[in-house]
């Protein structure tokens, strides 16, 4: 039975089938693409254990608030295609792109294709076979065509779609849980990965053999660590992660290769708590309120970016235009309001709700916000309503309504700096989610999908690409080790 690889102290119930006597295919982690790993291996009989440190599952992507992008799906209105959700990745990758190698460009072509590819039946998969409202469609800084899907209504997206896949993991025979469990040691023997050793909740040592997909995160909230290691100049401004260590290295001690790990994603916008502005961590302020119409204005008042730029672009705006706070101790935080009117308020739906009642948004009036914003927000109204151009080039306006700004004209608004938000860098691995050596080869028995993986996203990831990435390389490597687990765990005479 499979409680025979399992710690005895944590066993609950074996796993109830005619399989249980093989070892599991282990996951470790579950935000979206270890689940939707695990989704994959139940799906195929195949029996699983996730492994994850952390109290709660769903990861960073129970956070996610933008939604997923998709090209060419049903909800699009304005047509899309997976060439031109291609050509913005690329062109937001950048330089470890553009100079790449032969090789190493080639191996960056497949997972961009890979992922544009795959994105409609992603977005199929969540909103069809899972039942995940991914109806609303919005433009985000760095897209030149609305692709990334949300729900009309209800939960955020990355709590929708990570709540409906543990869900499905519940009460599914083939698949077990261990939470507050912390992988320490991946188990190779004869060049192939053959399991991992993790210290249990009541910190026993365990191990436990079979295959291994890593799908673990990033390490932005390791400031302390990785982040000091490769990007010791970003010191001090905060993130939006937890305080916890990347796992990067336990892959690289086995041999696999890490890359661009020196590229860690600063997103512009993530809230200043009204009540505990000094806060290291901050929520996010998700890229759809300036996709549905939201503007960022300095401490004066004034515009002084195109909000749908990409992150870096806007970022880099941000640290050239705007005005240092006074914060305690080293945090490194800037003035910058995020404001948006009533219509793109209204777009926003659950959001506002959660950001109003958590007290990162405030509802007030122009009058309040100053005179000068006014004339900002009358110059911005004409813009929108095409009487204009904008000098910072936003193509779009999202669902921003307000045309005849007054002194009494309702506004949200919010206070937002900088945040350490996503590494780009990771293991090495290619589009079947394998994770590749020093020299480019696969290491057998070892898949890789999300954040923990580098490779794809270059210098700059686009806003709705996380979730994304999760759910097609996850499914992937749900796929890949479904088929070795098969040819190497399963006894010829059950296959």
């Amino acid at each position: 039975m499979l409680s025979r690889f399992l710690p005895r102290k944590m066993s609950t119930c074996p796993i109830p089938t005619p399989l249980t006597h093989q070892p599991p295919v282990i996951i470790v982690g579950t935000g979206l693409a270890g689940l939707s790993a695990a989704t994959q291996l139940t799906k195929q009989n195949v029996p699983v254990l996730l492994l994850d440190r952390a109290e709660k599952p769903g990861g960073n992507s129970m956070k996610a608030s933008s939604g997923i992008n998709g090209a060419g799906t049903r909800f699009q209105t304005i047509p899309d295609t997976v060439a031109e959700f291609y050509e913005d990745t690329v062109r937001s990758a950048g330089k470890p792109y553009s100079a790449a190698r032969t090789v190493d460009k080639e191996r960056r072509e497949k997972l961009i294709s890979t992922v544009a590819k795959k994105s409609k039946g992603a977005v199929d998969w969540l909103s069809g076979e899972m039942g995940v409202d991914l109806s609303k469609v919005a433009q985000l800084g760095g897209h030149t065509k609305p692709r990334t899907h949300r729900g009309a209504k209800g939960k955020p997206p990355g709590a929708a779609i990570v709540g409906t896949l543990l869900d499905g993991l519940k009460e599914n025979p083939f698949a077990e849980m261990r939470m507050k469990s912390r992988v320490t040691k991946i188990l190779k023997e004869s060049e192939e990965v053959v399991g991992v050793e993790y210290v249990d909740v009541e910190e026993n040592v365990q191990s436990i053999r079979g295959p291994v997909i890593f799908a673990s995160g990033g390490f932005a909230g390791d400031v302390h660590g990785m982040v000091q290691k490769y990007r010791p100049d970003l010191a001090g401004i905060p993130s939006t992660n937890e305080a916890r260590e990347g796992s990067q290295p336990l892959l690289s001690d086995i041999g696999a290769r890490l890359i661009d790990m020196e590229h860690i994603q600063i997103h512009p916008t993530g809230f200043l708590d009204f009540k505990d502005p000094s806060a290291t961590v901050k929520f996010l302020a998700a890229e759809a309120l300036r996709g549905e119409g939201g503007i960022l204005l300095l401490g004066d008042g004034t515009r002084f970016v195109n909000e749908l730029q990409t992150r870096e672009h806007v970022t880099d705006a941000v640290w050239k235009s705007a005005a240092k706070l006074d914060s305690e101790g080293q945090l490194r935080q800037w003035d910058i309001t995020l404001l948006l009117d009533e219509g793109a308020a209204a777009a926003l739906d659950t959001h506002m709700q959660f950001y109003l009642w958590k007290g990162l948004i405030q509802k007030t009036t122009l009058g309040e916000v100053g005179q000068t914003a006014l004339e900002t927000i009358q110059e911005y109204a004409d813009i929108v309503a095409g009487k204009k151009a904008d000098p910072y080039g936003r193509p779009a306006f999202g669902n921003w309504t307000l045309s005849e700004p007054q002194a009494d004209s309702v506004v949200y608004v919010g206070k937002v700096t900088p945040v350490l938000h996503f590494t780009m860098g990771g293991v090495l691995f290619n589009e079947e989610a394998q994770v590749l050596d020093e020299h480019g080869q696969p290491i057998q028995g070892l898949w890789a999908a999300g954040e923990v993986t580098g490779g794809l996203h270059g210098q700059n990831r686009l806003g709705g690409s996380s979730l994304l990435e999760c759910a097609v390389f996850g499914r992937i490597a749900g796929d890949q080790a479904a088929s070795f687990w098969k040819n190497h765990y399963l006894p010829a005479g059950e296959q």
